[in-house]
């Protein structure tokens, strides 16, 4: 469980920004994964800098929160 007044970003673990984070954090021993062992489809970016990996995808995360969800559109 995760205290959502805690979660600075939700995003998708496709670019490679995220990518680097994600391994930057696996480096430091600062991730967490809660994917169980299946794909991860949201990366979540903590107030004290840990990383948590979920197999849930960001919108339904945004909405288990109650937070808004901010799309950028890259053209």
């Amino acid at each position: 469980m995760i205290n959502a007044d805690k979660i600075i970003a939700i995003v998708c673990p496709d670019s490679a920004p995220v990518k680097r984070l994600v391994q930057g954090a696996k480096e430091g021993r600062t991730a967490i994964d809660a994917t169980q062992g299946r794909k991860t489809k949201a990366v979540l970016v903590m107030e004290n800098g840990s990383v948590v990996l979920s197999a849930l995808t960001p919108e339904t995360l945004a909405g288990r929160a109650g937070v808004m969800i901010e799309t950028t559109k890259e053209e």
